[in-house]
């Protein structure tokens, strides 16, 4: 049952999931005031320079990009050296999907966004989890799901909300 868990929320994060495995930090949550520019001055240099190539034309951008960017580039900065290697890949390889793959990635991370932080969690948590499994385990439960009809998958998605219950219930201290 928990296999099944694994691989249904697995599928949901198979090409983002990197992305979804960092903790959320104030950084990447929006700003109080959507509308804010963020000045170039305000940047750090270090800011500054991953932003190199937006210098000339920063005040043109739209201040929501400019609050990304900046929340971006403080994100790249918080990474190591394996981690930007990683990034950098994922980055080609998504730039490498045909526009309506990218599309559906767009949509699914939106939805990710779209949980509750307790349920971004467990989604992380439960994809650690898909990828520490043997990569024939791992490819079993892609194709398990890829075969299922939609009455299957919802009936895989209604088990595995039934089982996180059942976790979350024994989890829980008992009052006496």
């Amino acid at each position: 049952m928990n296999s099944l868990r694994l691989m249904l929320l697995a599928s949901l994060l198979l090409v983002a999931a990197p992305t979804f495995a960092q903790t959320s930090s104030p950084d990447d949550m929006p700003a109080a005031n959507e509308s804010a520019s963020v000045p170039w001055s305000n940047l750090s240099n270090e800011q500054r320079k991953v932003l190199s190539r937006y210098e000339g034309k920063w005040d043109a951008l739209p201040p929501q990009r400019q609050q990304s960017l900046s929340r971006g580039s403080q994100r790249w900065l918080s990474m190591t050296p394996d981690q930007r290697k990683d990034a950098r890949g994922r980055f080609r390889q998504f730039n490498q999907l045909p526009s309506d793959r990218k599309q559906e990635v767009r949509n699914r991370w939106q939805q990710f966004r779209s949980l509750p932080p307790e349920e971004q969690q467990a989604v992380r948590e439960n994809f650690r989890k898909f990828k520490n499994l043997p990569p024939e385990r791992r490819k079993a439960l892609r194709e398990r799901w890829q075969n299922a009809s939609p009455a299957e998958r919802e009936r895989m998605l209604d088990r595995s909300r039934a089982q996180r219950e059942r976790n979350n219930m024994n989890r829980r201290p008992r009052r006496n």
